[in-house]
């Protein structure tokens, strides 16, 4: 068998195992991230460069230290932040550059720097060190990244990577380099995951922690290396009572379980370090011609993805990256509504299952956005205290298992009823998480604009009897109406400098009309899994009506950045009081899928959904009770007059531009292939692929405004060209934040 296991490749390995990624970026702090495969002490510095340009660096102006968090025998992880050593602050308009330097802690041997802690070169400069840049003071030069949806053996190419040429492009232009990058859901794929990475996840993860974790079943337990690829459906559905294989889906058959196997997700969906050089091929794994078949097909695509690694794994330390999670970070339908958490929850190995993927989320992702709420006496300080002895005892502690379950939001168990326990909040159940559980939900701020991020998965209000337990959920609950979105909108009311307010929502808002019938039928019918029934804001038509009055309580125009559903686009919904003279302005930027194109996504992208155009439609709105109600002719009446009126418009997507020509990188990937026959040739024509509403295939959002002439937002999505394979292409959206 051609295959190497870590642990007989370990030793010749890097000390980074990951990143480092840039995450929280302010004037007065910068926080890094890094995964290493030694204990260290870790020292970032930031250093000015010359002329602001970042060619040379000069001085150093902020300095951080921290020691690592033994996550397991051979992953050490931290997020270290760095702050001012002489009051200086950063400021708009120069490039800054970082170094990080280790010291091994169980051992003497040199202190290394980054390039000599890794294999690859991180820099767009000759002096080999990462950089970045603030948002500018102009909000007209503003350029904001945003993308959703990462699956390695996703359909088409990675479209992250295509950040990297474009960070490249301005590297020593602060205005023009891109200068926040926003991922906003599904940054990992814990369900419908290849065969073959499954394979490598068990085995790395197993190294790396030093130890195989029990896995809780009803009556025993299990190692992860005992429930093999492809294999693990059923107990996944049975024993876990997870729904991502419902209905008759193989979604599940490689479902991430163990602790170990979602760390090593994240290390290997950023970094090429650890992937193996060669994997076992389908007919060393499988008698079964079918799946040995099945298998190289995955082990093709996850070719693809390793590629373009290093690209990702250079950006990812060049731009201020901040994440939230939506549902496959953890699980398919994950709390999607009350059904989910008490037929999940209520299981040991489903509670493990979400434990695991929530405690590697906080390690991988939150660390970095909110380090704040990982220094001395916050809860995530307290959390880090646990981990070490989490691996320490392998997995088998249940007064630290408790503990970590407590500051990650769990709900603890009922023991009358084995099921979760909820408490009301309002109109709606929500699950009964302590009080000094991890807030996910933040928010970045600058002199001009501010970003609420929106935690839609945790905070969920359930409906109460008589409705029932699948019944769609309000994606926030009263209490997280509150603390999400009206607090920090209140904090920034009087401040006059803010231009533009920017909330991410991992689900979208607004949908593609097709997508709200079949959602509605199968509602109807029961069948609530097999389409994320109830995960956007279309089904609970008042908790929509609660957000769109919660919003514009504050604030005349909204700006929304939203993912998940596999294609992008703009929408403009005006909203307006029936006491209010004022019009508001809600746009609904989306940007999905990075890696994750479908057949029904690629043929939306065409000319043949102009055959179909999304219509302009009208809503009432009341508030007492919360209720919406589409105007769909100017004959119905209602018998109570609303409190207010909204309407959509789906914005014109423009014919695509050139963006990067002849791409180097891309004609090496490609090898300048022929099409296979006539229908693909026909399919990659350039007229078919403009179509006029949506970029289905695999993009990248960039977010920039205009607010000399109009008050125009404009997102530019960049995507690869079928009939061009060697050029980058974008189409842009622009969108009216005024009255017409």
């Amino acid at each position: 068998m051609s295959w190497s296991p870590l642990s007989y490749r370990l030793e010749e390995l890097p000390l980074i195992l990951a990143g480092p990624i840039l995450k929280k970026t302010e004037k007065h702090s910068v926080t890094v991230w890094v995964a290493l495969k030694k204990a260290c002490t870790v020292k970032l510095q930031v250093y000015t460069t010359q002329d602001g340009r970042g060619n040379n660096q000069q001085a150093v102006i902020f300095a951080g230290i921290r020691e690592t968090v033994a996550v397991g025998q051979h992953l050490h992880i931290l997020a270290v932040t760095a702050k001012s050593i002489n009051g200086t602050i950063l400021e708009s308009g120069n490039v800054y550059l970082y170094d990080l330097s280790f010291q091994p802690i169980e051992e003497e041997s040199e202190k290394l720097t980054l390039r000599q802690a890794l294999e690859i070169n991180l820099s767009y400069f000759e002096h080999g060190l990462p950089s970045f840049v603030l948002p500018p003071q102009n909000i007209n030069h503003l350029r904001i990244a945003q993308g959703s949806c990462r699956k390695p053996q996703g359909e088409g190419l990675d479209a992250l990577p295509i950040l990297d040429d474009l960070i490249k492009q301005y590297a020593d232009n602060p205005n023009l380099r891109l200068h926040q990058l926003f991922l906003t859901g599904d940054q990992v794929y814990a369900d419908d995951v290849a065969d073959p990475l499954l394979f490598a996840l068990t085995d790395i993860g197993d190294t790396l922690l030093g130890w195989e974790e029990s896995l809780p079943l009803a009556s025993s337990s299990v190692h992860p290396k005992q429930l093999k690829p492809g294999k693990r459906s059923q107990v996944a559905k049975v024993q876990a009572g997870l729904t991502a294989g419902l209905p008759k889906k193989i979604e599940a058959k490689s479902h991430l379980m163990s602790y170990g196997e979602y760390c090593a997700t994240y290390l290997l969906f950023w970094s090429s370090t650890l992937w193996p050089h060669q994997f076992p091929s389908g007919q060393e794994i499988h008698q079964d011609s079918k799946l040995a078949k099945q298998w190289d097909k995955e082990l093709k695509s996850l070719t693809s993805f390793i590629y373009t690694l290093n690209k990702v794994q250079r950006l990812l330390a060049n731009i201020p990256t901040y994440m939230i999670f939506d549902d496959h970070d953890i699980s398919d339908d994950w709390y999607l509504n009350q059904e989910w958490c008490l037929r999940v929850l209520g299981k040991p190995l489903g509670r493990r299952t979400v434990q695991n993927g929530l405690l590697a989320y906080s390690l991988f992702q939150a660390w970095g956005n909110i380090p704040e709420q990982f220094t001395n006496g916050e809860s995530g300080e307290k959390l880090l205290e646990l981990v070490p002895k989490w691996s320490q005892s392998q997995g088998n502690d249940p007064i630290i298992e408790k503990s970590i379950a407590s500051y990650l939001g769990l709900p603890p168990i009922d023991p009358k009823t084995g099921l979760p326990q909820m408490r009301q909040d309002g109109d709606y159940f929500i699950l009964d998480t302590s009080a000094h559980a991890l807030k996910w939900h933040y928010t970045v701020r600058t002199h001009n604009y501010e970003v609420l991020i929106l935690n839609t998965r945790t905070q969920r209000g359930y409906p109460v009897p008589p409705a029932k337990t699948i019944a769609p959920p309000s994606l926030l609950s009263p209490t997280a109406f509150e603390q999400q979105i009206q607090k920090p909108l209140q904090q920034t009311k009087d401040n006059k400098e803010i231009q533009a307010t920017l909330v991410i929502a991992p689900t979208n808002l607004v949908s593609l009309q097709l997508i709200d019938w079949v959602q509605e039928r199968e509602l109807k019918k029961g069948k609530v899994f097999g389409n994320d029934v109830g995960d956007g804001w279309n089904l609970n038509e008042s908790a929509l009506a609660t957000l769109l009055k919660v919003l514009f309580e504050q604030r005349q125009q909204v700006i929304v950045l939203s993912g998940d559903i596999h294609y992008g686009s703009a929408v403009r919904l005006e909203y307006q009081k029936s006491s209010a003279q004022n019009l508001n302005i809600l746009v609904q930027m989306t940007s999905s899928s990075l890696s994750n194109a479908e057949l029904k996504t690629r043929i939306v992208h065409t000319k043949l959904k102009s055959l179909f155009p999304e219509a302009y439609r009208k809503w009432y709105v009341w508030f007492h009770p919360a209720e919406v109600k589409e105007i769909k002719s100017a004959k119905k009446q209602f018998l109570d007059t609303p409190d207010a009126m909204y309407s959509i418009k789906w914005i014109k997507r423009q014919p695509s531009h050139i963006a990067l020509k002849d791409v180097t990188w891309l004609k090496s990937y490609h090898q300048m292939r022929r099409a296979k026959n006539w229908l693909s040739f026909i399919w990659k024509n350039k007229w078919l692929q403009e179509g006029t509403e949506v970029v289905g295939l695999n993009n990248l959002g960039v977010i920039s405004f205009n607010i000399a002439e109009n008050t125009d937002i404009i997102q530019d999505l960049y995507w690869y060209a079928p009939w061009k394979p060697n050029n980058i292409v974008f189409s842009r959206y622009t969108v009216l934040l005024e009255k017409l």
